[in-house]
């Protein structure tokens, strides 16, 4: 097909159909299923425009900014890094190689990096032809609007310099920047000499180099970018991290799917805890800006336990704070949190970014807040520049384990009393409805009346995210949780009970509003 000029239209449906909240993401890889969204030309643009946004932001010339790129173990990663490093060569960029998300932010905030701004190429625990960008300044990861911005200027560099082409969608050969590779930038070991500062801090050993000497840790990395985290952290630290499994990268992912919400993957990281009789299991997404652990017995730590054994150690540290979670943390939670911890919960609304700007929200107005946290596993400190780090999860609970292990104690009865619900089920409504968000707000516009006329509906106040309703009576104790999913055409109902066939109780009478709208499916 001959080459034509790109349209501005054409282009600004091409760029913005890659945001996905405050990330790029698409498909790398055409499948069977799946048509490919985002190529090496795109990434070029969208680099190119980052260039732009940063000399605006910075006062800087393009040629003075210093630019770190870092990718996960995605088999497209090589070259969406080259593509970036041309996007950005007006400046000075360098080449991280393989590296965790949280460890590309470190990079634009540690002195011995001393970046500008960074990329961090990945697609989280997205399947093995998915691949995207996120991105780092010095105020952390950009939000919805900056990237959106920078997704309109890519267009408007397309418009200038592009072709569009059947096969590429739109080619980047016109952009005249210089083809040359990022200088090589051993951003890893920086990271592992600040987290290994950080341990050795907080535990404060009689063995000072070595604070994690007669623990045994297993790591599961599930091939993603976080392998070192045992070899260079825990065990140069002393830590025992024999049975360690999946420590290479592999972009196909092909033990299991990269992420500690997915239960086969967390049941693999069980049974590597208990066979090798470890004293706790960890597990991280590809990227590592999640994480989860598991305790010697086999319990699983992710979701509502998670957060409630941060909670615990910020509690000792900052007692009375406020934690900010997601909107689907359970009662049982809420109940450990405010009442056995005294802490200030605030169950905000789903996607991490809006969990962890709360945090910053809250604080910028005089409240203390120390931890921010979404049931998938993406907890951020204050303490650590709000950054969701996996690692940095992992460590805060490892070196209370090596604090508790010299008084006798355990990690495990830190949590002894959180109960949990006895049932729990999500159910996912598609929507078929061509304006998907305005049915949807229809639909839980018009929830929220039924469920004010039904004398068993108890509506949650406050509340930021869809409708929550709380039920306490003779058939059923438990709640429900109606939304729209942050960028899709679905609507997520969650339902969890304290009672025995609870959660079937409350599907019915849920059930009786929804039959109506044939637009749901």
């Amino acid at each position: 097909m001959k080459e034509k000029a790109v349209e501005k239209e054409f282009a600004l449906k091409v760029f913005k159909g890659l945001q996905n909240g405050n990330d790029v993401r698409g498909s790398a890889i055409a499948t069977d299923t799946e048509a490919r969204t985002i190529t090496s030309d795109l990434v070029q643009f969208i680099a190119a425009a980052f260039g732009c946004f940063l000399s605006e932001k910075y006062g800087k010339a393009e040629s003075e900014l210093k630019i770190g790129i870092g990718h996960d173990s995605r088999i497209t990663a090589e070259v969406f890094k080259k593509a970036a490093a041309k996007g950005l060569s007006k400046g000075q960029v360098f080449d991280c190689g393989l590296i965790t998300t949280p460890a590309m932010f470190q990079s634009v905030l540690l002195p011995e990096s001393g970046f500008d701004a960074s990329i961090m190429l990945t697609a989280s625990h997205l399947p093995f032809n998915r691949n995207g960008m996120k991105f780092f300044t010095k105020d952390g990861a950009l939000s919805h609007d900056e990237l959106t911005s920078i997704l309109v200027k890519a267009a408007e560099l397309a418009v200038l310099y592009g072709k569009e082409d059947e096969e590429v969608r739109i080619s980047a050969e016109g952009l005249p920047f210089e083809d040359r590779e990022a200088v090589p930038f051993d951003m890893v070991s920086i990271y592992v000499n600040h987290m290994q500062n950080i341990i050795k801090e907080a535990v404060q050993a009689e063995d000072y180099d070595h604070p994690l000497k007669g623990l045994h840790i297993v790591v599961d990395s599930g091939n993603g970018a976080s392998g070192f985290f045992a070899d260079r952290i825990l065990k140069e630290l002393g830590a025992d991290t024999n049975g360690s499994q999946f420590l290479n990268p592999d972009g196909h992912f092909p033990n299991h799917v990269p992420n500690p919400e997915n239960a086969e993957a967390m049941d693999s990281i069980r049974k590597a805890t208990v066979e090798n009789k470890a004293d706790l299991g960890v597990i991280f997404d590809c990227d590592g800006d999640r994480g989860a652990v598991v305790f010697s017995d086999g319990t699983e730590v992710n979701r509502n336990t998670l957060i409630a054994l941060l909670a615990v150690i910020v509690s000792e540290e900052a007692p009375g704070s406020f934690v900010v979670t997601d909107s689907v943390t359970s009662d049982e939670l809420a109940e450990f949190l405010t009442g056995k911890l005294g802490m200030k919960h605030l169950r905000f609304k789903r996607g991490y970014k809006n969990v962890i700007d709360k945090g910053v929200e809250l604080n910028a107005a005089g409240e203390r807040c120390e931890l921010a946290i979404e049931t998938s596993g993406h907890g951020a400190f204050k303490e650590n520049h709000f950054s969701d780090d996996g690692a940095y999860i992992a460590v805060k609970i490892i070196c209370k384990m090596a604090v508790l292990k010299k008084e006798g104690r355990t990690i495990e009865e830190l949590i002894a009393d959180l109960k949990q619900p006895l049932e729990s089920k999500e159910i996912r409504l598609n929507i078929k409805a061509e304006d998907f968000r305005s049915y949807g707000e229809k639909v839980l516009a018009d929830f929220t009346e039924y469920a004010k006329a039904q004398e068993n509906f108890h509506i949650v106040s406050p509340n930021y995210e869809g409708v929550r309703i709380a039920f306490d009576d003779p058939e059923v104790k438990g709640w429900l949780l109606f939304r729209m999913s942050l960028h899709d055409p679905v609507m997520p109902v969650n339902l969890e009970s304290s009672v025995p066939g609870g959660v079937s109780v409350i599907e019915k009478r849920f059930r009786t509003f929804i039959e109506k709208y044939s637009e749901l499916e």
